[in-house]
């Protein structure tokens, strides 16, 4: 592959399209029953009544995020009808990459054969993918990039404490991609409506892992600080606000009404919580695309796992108007428009 072009400024695209998109789960499924044998108080009915979930995907101890992402891109791109030579750029969105440093970015270019692509990762955590989203359309519109694949891969299965009710049932694994490209030869990305709320900092955290507590410390310690924490009362509260805000948000900015849009895709938190929402803004329940039935929340990964599980079951039509929306950890949110 030729070195990584200078930006070109006076390069402006005015369209920026997905022309494809895939996703990929580990093959280990985990289903609630195995996850109650800690909570023996706890029932099967009431955990899909409280979540909406029945089994989620954990990766096996050989997996990495890298496996999984690529697993996504490549199916991505044989969607797209591109070729792995013709990307030059890779944002990944993840709380949780193989390793620190370098960025799960660079290893997956390294993987797909592509190790002179600009290459970065990007943490907004539960909206990264959509973040990361909207960094990819603005690189094509200024010239910095031609194609762009937006990526996410979560292994949340290595730092979910499985003793913790709050959190125990609710995360899995996974991965998705798309490919942004210029012009018209896709499905049409409108820019995304991105915000936070950093009074609600601690609302969904994990302490442990940074610069400020890089390891557990000696051998026994509690490792509580290196599992993901979550209040759930706030996260439900905020949560159903947020993301009734991003979607409400999306149609005043692209002057449309409740009844245009053909689909809802978002991240997949909560099936109470998505339900609410739906009454909130006036969509009905069924024009949401749910899949945390069988894969749990997935942080990053959810609304493009989503968005390809969709596609590939062929439920969107030429022209449908889809929004997307997200809360997470931060707390941050996004929403917007892909016009299909």
């Amino acid at each position: 592959m030729a070195p990584f072009h200078a930006l070109r400024l006076s390069t402006i695209v005015n369209t920026v399209c997905i022309a494809g998109v895939g996703y990929a789960v580990p093959v280990n499924v985990r289903p609630n029953s195995e996850i109650l044998k800690a909570f023996p108080h706890r029932t099967e009915d009431e955990m899909v009544r409280l979540t909406g979930i029945k089994e989620r995907r954990h990766a096996a101890e050989g997996d990495t995020a890298t496996d999984l992402a690529a697993l996504a891109v490549r199916d991505a791109l044989a969607q797209a009808g591109m070729h792995v030579n013709q990307i030059d750029g890779i944002i990944m969105a993840t709380i949780l990459p193989d390793q620190p440093v370098p960025s799960a970015a660079s290893s997956l270019a390294r993987e797909l054969g592509i190790p002179r692509a600009l290459a970065f990762d990007l943490n907004a955590a539960c909206s990264g993918w959509l973040y990361a989203l909207e960094v990819g359309r603005c690189f094509i519109r200024c010239g910095t990039a031609k194609n762009v694949i937006v990526v996410t891969a979560e292994l949340l299965s290595r730092i979910t404490n499985p003793e913790c009710h709050d959190t125990a049932f609710l995360f899995g694994d996974g991965a998705g991609a798309a490919i942004l490209t210029g012009g018209s030869g896709g499905h049409r990305l409108h820019p995304m409506g991105l915000s936070g709320d950093a009074d609600q900092y601690e609302a969904i955290q994990r302490p442990g892992g940074g610069a400020q507590m890089p390891w557990p410390g000696a051998e026994g310690a509690d490792l509580q600080n290196f599992y993901l924490q979550m209040d759930g009362a706030t996260v439900f509260k905020h949560a159903v606000v947020g993301f009734a805000e991003q979607i409400e948000q999306t149609l005043k900015r692209e002057n449309l009404k409740p009844g245009d849009i053909a689909w809802v895709v978002p991240h997949q938190a909560n099936e109470r919580i998505l339900k609410a929402v739906s009454k909130r803004v006036g969509i009905p329940y069924g024009k949401f695309v749910v899949t945390i039935s069988q894969y749990g929340n997935t942080s990053a990964a959810s609304v493009s796992m989503a968005l390809g599980w969709a596609a590939q079951e062929g439920i969107f039509s030429d022209g449908d108007k889809i929004i997307f929306c997200s809360v997470g950890a931060g707390l941050t949110f996004a929403g917007g428009l892909l016009v299909w």
